[in-house]
C-alpha cells in the first residue's frame, strides 16, 4: 500500500487528496484546526470566489510573481477544469462582474461540504486537531512526518499545502516555509499582498467610512507613477482599503521597501482640466454670494470638504464672487490630484494572501515536486505565488494542487499538456 500526506486541509490539501487517491494509495490528510477549509471558508467574503473565467493569457497576466512557473500547471488543469469538477461534485457556478466565479448558492461552505464528500467517498483519511511539526527524509528522500505529539507517520509521498501566514487564526503560520528551509529548499522573504494601506496624513484618517467610486488611484515614488487604475476604494482609521487599494498593495508594494509611495486620487476623472473648471465656474456663477465651503457640497461628499479646504488656497468663508481665477483653477488641479502618502502596509491579520513563499526554482513545475527531496511536494498559498483578487490565487491553489496529486498518485502528464511548458526558472 503507497502511502501519502498532505500536510494542511484547505483548499489545495483537499484537492490534492482527491487526485491523489486511487486503487493501492491510502491518503492522509493533517489539519491542525478542528475542521477543514477553515480559511476558503471565509474566502470572497464568505461566498468562495472559485476562479476566474478567462483566457490562459489573462490568467496568467494576474499572476503578479512566477507566472510562467504556472503554464505546465495550469493547462493540466485550468479555470474551466475548476468549473467542471465542482459541477461533478453538486455544485454549480454562475460568473459575476470581472468574470469571478461564485458558487450559485452564495455559501462557501457548499464548496467544502463537496469536497470533503469526495474525499470521503474517495476513503481519505481526514485528521483534525492533528498539528505536523516535521518531515522525516533519508537520503534525499521523504520518509514522512512527525506529529506534535511525537509520532512518526510513514509516508512514501508528503505534500506541504499549509498556506502563507496571511489570516494567522485560521492557522495559517509559516510551518510550510519551516519545513523548506529545514530540507535546505530557498524561501523567497514572505509579505502581507493584497492589503490596506498605511497613510501619514491625519486628514486621511479624519475620513474614516467614506467609500469612493469612479475615482482614479495613481502611486508612485520618486516622480515615476506606478500604479495608476480606476475602481473604488475606501478611507478608513489607518489609512485606505477598498478594490483599488488591495490591487495596488499587489502590483507596488513591495516598492514601500524603498521609502513611502507619493498617491494623489483624482476625484473627478470623468473630466478634464477644462471641463471640471467650467463645472466649477458655473457653480460659482450660481452662488455667488455664498462663502466657498457652502457650495462644495455639489462637489465633494461631506467628509472630503475639510481636508479638501485645508488644501485649497481658497479660505472656507472666503465669498464666492471675490474668488480669483488662479485659485479656482488651483482647486480644480486639487480635485484631479488629491495628495496623500503611502507608509506601510497592513500587517497579515488583515492580508487576503501572502507574497514570498517557497521558492519555484526548487519546484517541478510539472509535478510540484522538491527537486532535491524526492517524494516532496508544494502546492498552493506556500509557494511563491501570488495574484490579483478575483480567484486568481484559488486557482493557483487548484492547479498546482491537481499536479501534485496526480504525480503522487503515479498518473502521467495530461494529454493537452505539451513538452515547452517545461521552463526551468
Amino acid at each position: 500500500m503507497r502511502e501519502i500526506a498532505i500536510i494542511g486541509g484547505g483548499a489545495a490539501g483537499m484537492l490534492a487528496s482527491l487526485y491523489a487517491s486511487g486503487p493501492g494509495i491510502r491518503v492522509h490528510v493533517f489539519e491542525k484546526n478542528d475542521r477543514l477549509g477553515r480559511k476558503l471558508f471565509i474566502t470572497g467574503k464568505g461566498r468562495c470566489n472559485l476562479t476566474n473565467d478567462c483566457s490562459r493569457d489573462q490568467f496568467l497576466a494576474s499572476v503578479m510573481s512566477n507566472g510562467k512557473f504556472l503554464y505546465s500547471a495550469f493547462t493540466g488543469f485550468s479555470n474551466q477544469d475548476v468549473v467542471k469538477l465542482f459541477h461533478s461534485l453538486g455544485v454549480r457556478t454562475k460568473v459575476e462582474r470581472g468574470n469571478r466565479v461564485f458558487p450559485q448558492s452564495d455559501h462557501s461552505s457548499d464548496v467544502i461540504r463537496s469536497l470533503e464528500r469526495r474525499m470521503r467517498e474517495l476513503q481519505v483519511r481526514i485528521h483534525l486537531k492533528s498539528t505536523v511539526t516535521g518531515l522525516i527524509v533519508r537520503e534525499g528522500k521523504v520518509a514522512g512526518v512527525t506529529l506534535e505529539n511525537g509520532a512518526e507517520i510513514p509516508a512514501d509521498a508528503v505534500l506541504v499545502a499549509t498556506g502563507g501566514l496571511s489570516y494567522p487564526v485560521t492557522g495559517s503560520t509559516g510551518d510550510g516555509f519551516f519545513f523548506a528551509e529545514n530540507e535546505g529548499l530557498k524561501v523567497t522573504a514572505p509579505a502581507p499582498s493584497l492589503v490596506p494601506m498605511e497613510t501619514a496624513e491625519s486628514y486621511m484618517t479624519d475620513m474614516q467610512g467614506l467609500s469612493l467610486r469612479n475615482v482614479e488611484l495613481r502611486l508612485g515614488q520618486k516622480g515615476k507613477v506606478m500604479f495608476r487604475e480606476f475602481g473604488e476604494m475606501l478611507f478608513t482609521h489607518f489609512g485606505i482599503s477598498g478594490p483599488l487599494v488591495l490591487t495596488a498593495s499587489a502590483k507596488v508594494g513591495k516598492n514601500l521597501a524603498k521609502g513611502p509611495l507619493q498617491g494623489e486620487i483624482d476625484l473627478k476623472p470623468a473630466l478634464d482640466a477644462e471641463q471640471l473648471d467650467r463645472r466649477i465656474l458655473r457653480d460659482f456663477e450660481e452662488n455667488k454670494n455664498k462663502q466657498f465651503k457652502n457650495i462644495l457640497g455639489g462637489l465633494l461628499p461631506s467628509k472630503l470638504i475639510a481636508p479638501a479646504l485645508s488644501l485649497s488656497s481658497i479660505a472656507g468663508d472666503a465669498p464666492v464672487h471675490g474668488i480669483e481665477k488662479k485659485d479656482r483653477l488651483a482647486f480644480g488641479r486639487l480635485l484631479k490630484a488629491f495628495p496623500f502618502t503611502v507608509t506601510g502596509l497592513r500587517g497579515y491579520d488583515e492580508a487576503i494572501i501572502t507574497r514570498g513563499g517557497v521558492s519555484v526554482r526548487e519546484i517541478n513545475p510539472r509535478t510540484m515536486e522538491a527537486k532535491k527531496v524526492s517524494g516532496l511536494y508544494f502546492a498552493g498559498e506556500v509557494l511563491d505565488l501570488d495574484a490579483l483578487t478575483g480567484g486568481f490565487n484559488l486557482q493557483i491553489a487548484w492547479s498546482t494542487a491537481h499536479a501534485a496529486g496526480v504525480h503522487m498518485s503515479g498518473g502521467k502528464k495530461s494529454d493537452n499538456e505539451s513538452e515547452e511548458n517545461d521552463h526551468e526558472f
